[in-house]
């Protein structure tokens, strides 16, 4: 069973020392609303490749969440 994309992002902050304070939204800017940096991407970009099969900025750079559900079509 694959991991909801928002169970990862929730991991990935925690494990980062961001603090998780909010409700993530699919409108939600990956820097500037959930604090990842450009380590943080690409430890988010492994992780769903690795559960999904898709490199998420294979083809453009990825900034919202919405955008990365479209691309695992969750």
């Amino acid at each position: 069973m694959k991991k909801n994309l928002f169970d990862i992002i929730t991991e990935l902050q925690s494990e980062n020392g961001i603090q998780v304070s909010k409700v993530i939204n699919d409108s939600d800017d990956l820097i500037n609303d959930l604090g990842f940096d450009s380590l943080g991407l690409a430890v988010l970009t492994v992780i769903i490749e690795e559960e999904y099969g898709v490199d998420i900025f294979e083809k453009k750079i990825i900034r919202k969440v919405y955008e990365i559900k479209e691309l695992i079509n969750e």
